[in-house]
C-alpha cells in the first residue's frame, strides 16, 4: 500500500509540473497570436496603399505616349452630351486607370442603350494623360466620356474649402505624417496614413452640382465597384425628395452612427441618433436640383469646419457624408450595390450573383496581391490582358 501512495504522490507532482508547462505554453501562443495580428494588420495596410509595378508601368507608358500626340489628337468625341440633362450621367474620381476601365467598361457592357450613358472622369495632374491616352486607345463603344483633372478646378481652393485649407495645416500634417502622434502611431492605425485621406480626389462627392452645374441626376461611382447589370432604372427611382439614394448597410450594429461618429461630444449627440443606420458609398444617385436647395455643400462645409479638431469623426468621407445627408437619403434595394468583396470571405455567391453593383471596399482590392482569389474573377472578366500595353507591363492581376 505505500508503495501505491507514493507511486501516485510522484503521477501527482508530475501533474502539476506539466499543467505549469502548459500554462506556460498557453501563454506564449497567446502572445505569438497577439504579435501575429498586430503584423497581419500592419502588412495589409500597408498593402492596401501600395500600387502594383504592372500599374505604375502602366500609367508611366500611357502618359509618356500621350504628351506625344498633337493637341488636336487629345480630344474625345461627343463633348454636346457632357451637358445634356436626357442622358444618363456617371461620376468617377480615380488615379487608378485599370480601375476605371473595368468600372467604365462593366458599365457599357451591362448597359442595354450604351449611347445614352456619359462617363464624367476628374483624375489627378499625375494620372490626367494616362487616364485620356487609355481612353482614346480604348473608347467605351457608343457612350461618351470625358477625363477632367482636379488640379485645374480653380475654384475648389483653400477660402473656399474647409478640408483643403486643414489640409494645408500644421496640426493636419502633424496628425498624418508624424511618426509618433499619439493618434495614429501603432499598426492598428496605419489607416490614418493612407494617401487617400489627403487625396482631394476623395473629397470631391460634395461637389458635384459645383462640377456638373448643367445636370440634374447623377449617379455617384467608385473606382473599387464592377457594374453587374443595366443601371437604367436607377434614374427612374423615386428618391421621394431625398437627394442621395444609397444601400443601407445596418444589418450589423457596427455600420450604425455611433460606430463612426462620436457621441460623446455634444454637438453629434444633440443632432443625431446614435443607432440610426448607415449607409454605403459606392453607388449612390444623387438628385443635384434637391442638393442645390437644401444646400448640401454649405452643410458638409460647416460640419467639416467644426471637425477641424477632429473630434466629431476621425478620417474618411462616410462620417461627413453621414453628418451630411442625415435624413436626405433614401434607402435602395440591397440587390443594387452587394458590398464586402474588399474583406467579407464569406458573402454569399447567390447574393453576389444577383447584384448590380459589387464593391470591393476593404483592404483587399481586386488588383493587389492580397485579394481574395474567390472575388477576383468579377473584376477581371472585364480587363483585357492580352492589350498591348497590359502585356509589356506585364498585367496579369
Amino acid at each position: 500500500m505505500g508503495q501505491v501512495l507514493a507511486k501516485a504522490k510522484e503521477q501527482l507532482y508530475d501533474c502539476k509540473l506539466v499543467t505549469g508547462k502548459l500554462r506556460a505554453m498557453l501563454q506564449t501562443a497567446e502572445e505569438q497570436v497577439r504579435s501575429l495580428k498586430k503584423q497581419s494588420t500592419f502588412l495589409s495596410q500597408l498593402a492596401a496603399k501600395t500600387i502594383p509595378n504592372g500599374i505604375h508601368c502602366l500609367a508611366m507608358r500611357l502618359t509618356i505616349d500621350y504628351y506625344l500626340l498633337p493637341p488636336e489628337k487629345r480630344q474625345f468625341p461627343k463633348r454636346e452630351n457632357l451637358e445634356n440633362p436626357n442622358l444618363y450621367h456617371y461620376a468617377l474620381f480615380s488615379d487608378n486607370v485599370l480601375a476605371a476601365s473595368v468600372v467604365v467598361n462593366s458599365a457599357i457592357m451591362n448597359a442595354k442603350e450604351p449611347e445614352k450613358h456619359v462617363f464624367h472622369l476628374v483624375t489627378d495632374k499625375l494620372n490626367f494623360g494616362a487616364m485620356n491616352m487609355w481612353f482614346l486607345l480604348n473608347p467605351p463603344g457608343k457612350a461618351t466620356i470625358h477625363v477632367e483633372n482636379v488640379d485645374e478646378f480653380k475654384w475648389l481652393n483653400s477660402s473656399y474649402c474647409p478640408v483643403l485649407k486643414q489640409l494645408e495645416s500644421a496640426a493636419m500634417k502633424e496628425y498624418y505624417f508624424k511618426a509618433d502622434h499619439p493618434t495614429t502611431s501603432g499598426a492598428s492605425a496605419l489607416k490614418y496614413r493612407n494617401p487617400k485621406y489627403l487625396s482631394m480626389l476623395n473629397h470631391l462627392r460634395f461637389y458635384l452640382p459645383q462640377i456638373y452645374p448643367k445636370l440634374d441626376k447623377i449617379l455617384f461611382l467608385d473606382d473599387d465597384i464592377v457594374v453587374q447589370k443595366d443601371l437604367t432604372p436607377l434614374w427612374s427611382v423615386d428618391l421621394h425628395g431625398k437627394v442621395n439614394g444609397a444601400v443601407e448597410t445596418c444589418g450589423e450594429s457596427f455600420h450604425r452612427f455611433d460606430k463612426y461618429l462620436n457621441f460623446s461630444n455634444p454637438h453629434i449627440s444633440r443632432n443625431f441618433d446614435p443607432a440610426a443606420c448607415g449607409w454605403a458609398y459606392g453607388m449612390n444617385m444623387f438628385d443635384l436640383k434637391v442638393w442645390k436647395k437644401k444646400d448640401i455643400t454649405g452643410i458638409y462645409h460647416k460640419w467639416q469646419t467644426m471637425n477641424e479638431d477632429r473630434t466629431l469623426w476621425k478620417l474618411g468621407t462616410l462620417p461627413p457624408g453621414l453628418i451630411t445627408f442625415y435624413g436626405l437619403t433614401h434607402p435602395l434595394d440591397k440587390s443594387w450595390h452587394v458590398l464586402g468583396l474588399g474583406y467579407n470571405p464569406s458573402i454569399d455567391k447567390t447574393e453576389i450573383d444577383n447584384a448590380a453593383v459589387v464593391h470591393y471596399n476593404g483592404n483587399m482590392k481586386p488588383w493587389l496581391e492580397i485579394a481574395m482569389t474567390k472575388y477576383r474573377p468579377y473584376w477581371t472578366k472585364y480587363i483585357k490582358f492580352d492589350h498591348p500595353y497590359l502585356s509589356s507591363c506585364k498585367l496579369n492581376v
